[in-house]
């Protein structure tokens, strides 16, 4: 096992005003040479969206675009015709595919919006735009591992245009919990909330591991923590 450990203090921030957001990877007006993806994962910006505030309009093609809201609500509307309100406790996966439209804004009048967007380069380009969005309940385990997506629409969570699986965990202190890493991905672990332990190393709230060459680890909640962790191929 190969691992990297990658400190919350150490990601680019920006604020906009109306947008504060932290990237753990090279984007927009952040730029570092050392931080550009981890394999297929392209980004994942910490975003806090200010009431009534958002993204206008704007187009995306061949990406994976997955938005896991925090706290509040947002809304979606896009150009294949979907309109929706994401809430904290549901996932929403975006296939750009060949191209599509969208916008997002924080849906309420006086609470900030704060959410994960994260980007996946996709297995096959070109495809027919596609949307879904599920309420995390339908999948949750307390103290477990539980599966949010997959590149099978027959496992659990939302279906994703690429060999990734993404898995949560809502655990108490001191819960221990193995993962099987899938095929010969790479694992990039982020921690939501809380603190964790994994081959010795502690990793508290918005650190993250990236771990290759490992079949499985073990990892270990030193207090009440989420996590988010993405099962990812490394070579694309």
């Amino acid at each position: 096992m190969k691992y990297t450990i990658y400190r919350s203090n150490n990601r680019g921030y920006a604020d906009y005003g109306w947008l504060k957001t932290y990237y753990s990877f090279s984007f927009s007006e952040y730029y570092n040479p050392d931080m550009m993806q981890f394999g297929a994962l392209r980004v994942i910006n910490d975003d806090s969206i200010a009431p009534k505030k958002g993204f206008g309009t704007h187009p995306h093609e061949n990406m994976e675009i997955i938005t896991i809201p925090l706290e509040g609500q947002l809304k979606h509307e896009d150009s294949m015709g979907n309109s929706s309100v994401i809430k904290a406790g549901e996932i929403q996966v975006m296939s750009a595919g060949k191209g599509v439209l969208h916008s997002e804004y924080n849906a309420d009048a006086t609470a900030t919006c704060k959410l994960l967007q994260i980007w996946v380069i996709p297995k096959e380009m070109n495809i027919e735009p596609r949307y879904d969005q599920i309420s995390l309940e339908q999948v949750y385990k307390k103290n477990e591992l539980y599966g949010i997506l997959s590149p099978d629409p027959d496992e659990s969570g939302v279906w994703i245009n690429q060999d990734a699986w993404f898995s949560m965990g809502d655990l108490d202190k001191d819960v221990t919990q193995s993962y099987k890493v899938r095929k010969s991905n790479g694992v990039y672990i982020f921690v939501i909330d809380g603190s964790i332990e994994i081959e010795g190393q502690i990793l508290n709230r918005r650190d993250a591991i990236g771990i290759v060459e490992a079949n499985e680890f073990v990892l270990k909640s030193i207090d009440k923590s989420n996590i988010l962790i993405m099962d990812i191929p490394m070579s694309i």
